[in-house]
């Protein structure tokens, strides 16, 4: 009998597998997946592209918590009970997304044990994605902060020292949402770890593995004399972060 937890997570074959329950769309750029209030009866892969998962406060402040690219299922509160869905998605890129029913995810994960096991390996990584978001701002400065969020969209730790291009246009103020800070501060380090080496610019974005550097080491955000802009509000930064909290 073969081990389950050597067994690779075919993409394709579940795709293929799911069946009746599942649907395929291609969504465009700042098109909603769903929105914050919807019912929440399914559960969606990306396919290919990349979405935004962001969240919005009863005054109306947009906060994004997560970017998703290829391989990542969203939309999983609803396996847990959640009645109405908690946040917006909204795809950041032309993106195909697989919907697939409550009841049909719930099939597959009594019935597979790869899938299942594949499926909670993703709910766990999460689970560890959401604690260190929520840590980030109260230990790290806006810089470091950056870089994170740039190495974890590059998907670095996978083995490949080459440069990582990302496809996707992120803007600055995309950036700023995510990390809880200006648009100008990240124009600041984006340029500075575009002197440094750290990242390149040509047609796409690429981040180095050298970036790792800011993440494990305090450096000084000026450079010869030039400071950052000020840093905004820590309590800003933590009210977009206690949204998922709640």
């Amino acid at each position: 009998m073969s081990d389950t937890k050597t067994e690779k997570f075919d993409v394709k074959a579940f795709l293929a597998s799911v069946g009746e329950g599942k649907s395929v769309a291609k969504y465009r750029k700042r098109q909603a997946v769903f929105k914050q209030g919807d019912e929440a009866d399914a559960v969606y892969f990306v396919q290919s592209g990349k979405v935004k998962v962001s969240v919005i406060s009863d005054l109306g402040k947009e906060a994004v918590v997560a970017l998703l690219g290829e391989g990542n299922f969203f939309g999983e509160g609803c396996l847990a009970g959640q009645p109405l869905r908690m946040a917006t998605v909204t795809a950041v890129e032309e993106s195909d997304i697989v919907r697939i029913d409550k009841s049909s995810i719930i099939d597959m994960l009594r019935q597979d044990p790869v899938f299942s096991g594949h499926f909670i390996a993703h709910l766990l990584a999460r689970s560890i994605r959401v604690e260190e978001d929520l840590i980030d701002p109260l230990f790290n400065s806006s810089e470091k902060r950056l870089a994170r969020v740039l190495l974890l969209l590059a998907n670095f730790g996978k083995g490949d020292s080459k440069p990582t291009p990302i496809i996707a246009k992120v803007s600055h103020e995309l950036l700023a949402e995510m990390i809880g800070t200006t648009r100008s501060r990240i124009s600041f380090f984006m340029n500075k770890f575009r002197r440094l080496g750290f990242i390149t610019y040509n047609g796409t974005l690429e981040i180095h593995n050298s970036l790792l550097s800011v993440v494990l080491h305090d450096q000084a955000a000026g450079e010869g004399g030039t400071s950052a802009p000020p840093e905004a509000p820590l309590s800003a930064t933590l009210g977009a972060k206690a949204l998922l909290a709640k």
